[in-house]
C-alpha cells in the first residue's frame, strides 16, 4: 500500500490498471495499454495491480473497484477517471492527455 501511495503520488499521470488473471477483458486490456505506452512513453507510468493479490487496495474505500479490469488516472494523488470494463486505446490516450 506504502508502495502504491508513492506511484500515484508523481507529478506524472499514472494509470493502473485493476485486473485479475482469470477475467477475460483484462487479457484484452494489455496489449491496449502496451499501445498506449507505446503512444505516450515517458509522459504516462502504467501499472498493473492483481486484485486478487491486492484486495486491500481494491477495497479501499477511495478507490473502490467493483469489477475487473477498472482503469484509473491518477496524478499528484488524485483520482482523474475511473472506468471499469475495456477501454478503447484512444479514450484512455485523450483521458491521460487531458490531464497533462
Amino acid at each position: 500500500m506504502e508502495r502504491f501511495n508513492k506511484l500515484i503520488n508523481s507529478d506524472k499521470p499514472v494509470l493502473v490498471d485493476f485486473f485479475a488473471t482469470w477475467c477475460g477483458p483484462c487479457k484484452m486490456m494489455s496489449p491496449i495499454l502496451e499501445e498506449v505506452k507505446q503512444n505516450l512513453g515517458e509522459r504516462v507510468t502504467i501499472i498493473k495491480i492483481d486484485v486478487d493479490k491486492n484486495q486491500q487496495l481494491m477495497a479501499h474505500p477511495n478507490y473502490q473497484v467493483r469489477g475487473v479490469p477498472t482503469l484509473m488516472l491518477f496524478q499528484n494523488g488524485k483520482v482523474l477517471w475511473k472506468q471499469s470494463g475495456v477501454v478503447s486505446k484512444d479514450e484512455i490516450i485523450d483521458k491521460i492527455l487531458s490531464s497533462i
